[in-house]
Parts: structure tokens; sequence; C-alpha cells
């Protein structure tokens, strides 16, 4: 486990060598830059479960040339993850680049990363994936437990390319995560200047539809709490134009349906209604997985 000061204050990215892990390097590399903090190149080498084939219960280490070969290919892959990153930024500087191969456990190393770091990146799937649906199970144990918003890319062109245009968009519902989640929103707009985009749902739980009526009232007073939620947020970020929608249910879907044209989605760790402990909140989950963008999950 990895014990250290303050110097990982900025984003750590996990590094494996899979094709969603160097796009999550190429994200987090322009995310450092363009917020102009540091970043570091996490590569975990497992931890045991050597122990485990120890008789008796005590541990063992592996042969030494299993050693050397985690060694030189934990080295490959942090060198090739270095490149990427310096490649990745343009004309913009990471101001301080650090790299560091641990012979650990990934989850709890880039969980203990996460106590003192602005964000931790991963990767939507390492090269354990078993399938193409499912969050890997380092990435879902970080936006379970971890102390800083989690950033989850996934391996696809959307998440490659950036596309300076298009907007973030944001999920508020009211609860402290989805506060944590708009702070976070406005600030990725803002230094990418861009429009935000604030989706508010009436109920998490699907709905027969609201005629007439009915639905006008509700979405008077969705506004309303939307308006109020934002009020504090626009005044300290007066460059971020928002675009305000309001639904009746489905957020998940809403927010996947919106994230098909824009870059970044932001998404609270846990909903109205969920406390402290809790597992993630379904809309964060189906958000997390099924998003072709990257995902912040803006930690409580």
């Amino acid at each position: 486990m990895p014990k250290h000061s303050g110097k990982h204050q900025g984003i750590v990215v996990g590094v494996d060598g899979s094709p969603s892990s160097s796009t999550a390097v190429r994200w987090a590399a322009r995310e450092a830059a363009m917020r102009h903090v540091s970043l570091s190149l996490v590569h975990v080498i497992e931890r045991p479960p050597w122990g485990l084939l120890a008789l008796g219960g005590g541990a063992v280490q592996p042969p030494s040339e299993t050693l050397e070969w985690e060694r030189t290919e934990g080295a490959e892959i942090i060198s090739a993850a270095v490149k990427l990153a310096t490649d990745s930024t343009q004309d913009r500087e990471i101001p301080d680049l650090q790299a560091e191969v641990y012979f650990s456990a990934t989850g709890p190393t880039l969980y203990e990363f996460s106590t003192q770091a602005q964000m931790v990146v991963v990767g939507s799937r390492g090269h354990t994936k078993v399938g193409r649906v499912l969050l890997g199970s380092v990435s879902t144990g970080l936006i379970h437990h971890a102390r800083c918003p989690v950033a989850v890319v996934h391996g696809g062109a959307q998440s490659a390319s950036p596309h300076s245009a298009l907007p973030v968009v944001v999920g508020i519902d009211g609860s402290p995560a989805s506060e944590s989640a708009t702070a976070i929103a406005f600030e990725e707009a803002s230094c990418r200047g861009i429009e935000l985009i604030a989706i508010h749902a009436w109920s998490d739980l699907h709905m027969s539809d609201a005629a007439g009526d009915d639905w006008l009232k509700l979405q008077a007073v969705g506004e309303e709490a939307l308006a109020e939620r934002l009020a504090g947020w626009q005044e300290h970020f007066p460059d971020v134009v928002v675009q305000r929608r309001i639904v009746l249910d489905a957020p998940a879907l809403h927010l996947l349906e919106a994230a098909e044209a824009a870059q970044l989605v932001v998404v609270g760790s846990h909903g109205r209604g969920g406390f402290a402990g809790m597992l993630l909140g379904s809309v964060s989950t189906a958000v997390a997985q099924a998003a072709q963008i990257p995902v912040i999950v803006a930690r409580q």
C-alpha cells in the first residue's frame, strides 16, 4: 500500500496498458494540463494472490524470474503511459508528471491515493474484463468508496478525441452529492469555455405520463427548484451559459440521451434518499456503465 505525502494532490490515473486505460491516460493528461495540476501515473502489479499459494497460510515470494518479468513489463507499461500523457497535451504543459509502479492490490492502492488527490481517473474496463456491459471491478470499487471524485473513461472514440464545442451535462436532484456534482460541472464547463446542460428529473422512478395541467404544475415546481440550486453557482461562474432541462422521470435515460451530444457527464454518487455507506445510486450506476464519454462521479 503506498504511503505518500501531499505530492499526489493533483490527478491520479490508474494505468494497466489496456485500451481503456490508454484512453484514460490521454483524458487525464489533458485534464491536468487544463487545470494546471500535477498528474500521477500509477501502475499496480497485483499482490497477493501469491500468499494464497503457500502451505500453512504463510506468504511466499514469486520466483525470481517472475519478479523480473513483472518489473520489466511494469516499466514498459508505465513508460508508454508517460509518452502517451506528454503527447496528449499538445501546447499545454503538465506542471508535474510522476510515474510509479507498486506491488500491491490495485483497488486499495488507488483508494489510498484518493484520500489526497483532487481526482482519480480509471478506464471503464481493464485487462481482466469479462464482458462489455458492466464496469470493471476497480472502477466499480472506486466509484463506491473513493474519497475524491472519480472519472470513469470509456475506451471509445468519443472519449479519446476532445470535442471543444460540445457541452458538459450534469444531473441535479438536490442531494449533497448532487451539489458536489454541480460544483464540478460548473468548473469543468468554465475551464473548457463551453455550455452546461443541467438536467433535473421530478422523480427517479418511472411514472406514467402526467397529462396537461398536472405536468405543467410539476414542471413549474421543478424549474423553481433547479433555479435555486443553480443560482449561487451561476453567480460564481458568470461565464458559463446554462441550459436547463426539466423532465418527469427516468433521469438516467435523459442523461444518457444528452451524453450523445456532450463531452462529459457529471453525476453524484448518491441521489436523493441515499445514505452514506449505501451502494452507488442506480442513476449514477447506469450512466457510468452506459455512457460512451467520460463520466465524473462526485463523491461526498
